[in-house]
């Protein structure tokens, strides 16, 4: 098991590289660091010695992949890229282009967008397999035929719709929550509700159909037979055998979701105007402060390459033919 774990961190190495290489490329093909300085400032008037003074204060005059002033391996080291990704590798996120410390605001941020992703997470993973059971005791039914209908509906349209439809109704026309804004502790719960709401339904067409499809393949395999020669009903059937025999499936969606929970939604948050990761990272990009949007793309990466480790090693506890060697 630990060779495993540490093999597969030192294959994430060059998976972090690479995505590092395409965040500074896509990020300087649409800025250039006189755009970001200028941003930055926030002046009408910014001369080019401003301009320049900025670029060399925040490590933007020099080349980005390749310095064709120096010498050796300095040609390589002695650029952006590089000086830049040994930071994050060290997880020394820095300062951000305005000034502020990004660790500090990582970590007063990542509570507000985990106090909306782990409700949001929990009601739906529940309310979604809850669902799918249901379907699959009545499969072939018209309840079936209806559920599936309202499903593909609920996946066909556009999130953004409901959270625009959320607002205009439950906050606009009824008054019953409010429209945006964040608070820390039960007072914050009246901002959370419309929110998490929203992402679980938004959430429910593709997940009923995905735990569906595990739970009918389930139910097809002999066990499935053996238990109802045995007499057992439909009911305790579905939820004490192929509920459980589904779980390893399930594992592949979830456990990976977990360590990136806290990086909260990019869209709801903006919305919401909530203080979370999501608006943090969106907020970055359109002021161009590439110190803030390497670091979150930086990060949402190395918790995808966590969650997909954990994944692997949680299929060693719920399937004994698993062996990580």
């Amino acid at each position: 098991m630990f060779a495993y774990i540490v093999r597969r961190l030192l294959f994430a190495v060059p998976i972090l590289i690479g995505v590092n290489v395409i965040t500074f490329a896509l990020f300087f093909m649409v800025n250039t660091p006189d755009d970001m300085a200028r941003a930055q400032l926030g002046a009408k008037q910014t001369t080019p010695e401003m301009i320049q003074s900025w670029k060399q204060d925040h490590g933007y005059d020099k080349p980005l992949f390749f310095n064709h002033n120096s010498t050796g391996l300095d040609k390589v080291s002695d650029t952006l890229f590089v000086q830049e990704s040994l930071k994050l590798f060290t997880f020394d996120f820095g300062q951000s282009d305005s000034g502020r410390q990004i660790s500090s605001d990582i970590y007063e941020r990542m509570w507000p967008s985990l106090a909306i992703a782990l409700p949001t997470f929990i009601i739906g993973l529940v309310t979604n397999i809850a669902i799918a059971l249901l379907i699959v005791l009545f499969r072939g039914s018209t309840l079936d035929s209806i559920t599936m209908g309202v499903a593909v509906a609920i996946m066909s349209i556009s999130g953004l719709f409901y959270i625009i439809a959320g607002q205009v109704l439950f906050s606009k026309t009824w008054h019953w929550v409010p429209i945006s804004g964040y608070a820390d502790g039960i007072e914050g719960i009246k901002f959370l509700i419309l929110p998490v709401f929203i992402g679980v339904f938004a959430g429910i067409g593709a997940g009923v159909r995905w735990y569906r499809s595990i739970f009918l393949e389930e139910i097809t395999k002999d066990y499935v037979r053996t238990a109802r020669a045995k007499g057992l009903s439909e009911i305790k059937v579905l939820f004490g055998h192929v509920l459980q025999n589904g779980l390893l499936p399930i594992l592949t969606g979830v456990v990976v979701v977990i360590p990136t929970l806290f990086m909260g939604s990019l869209i709801m948050e903006s919305f919401f105007g909530i203080p979370g990761l999501g608006s943090y990272t969106i907020d970055a990009i359109q002021s161009q402060d590439f110190g803030i949007v390497k670091a979150m793309v930086f990060l949402g990466s190395v918790l995808y390459i966590i969650g997909l480790i954990l994944t692997d090693i949680s299929y060693t506890y719920f399937d004994p033919r698993v062996k990580l060697s």
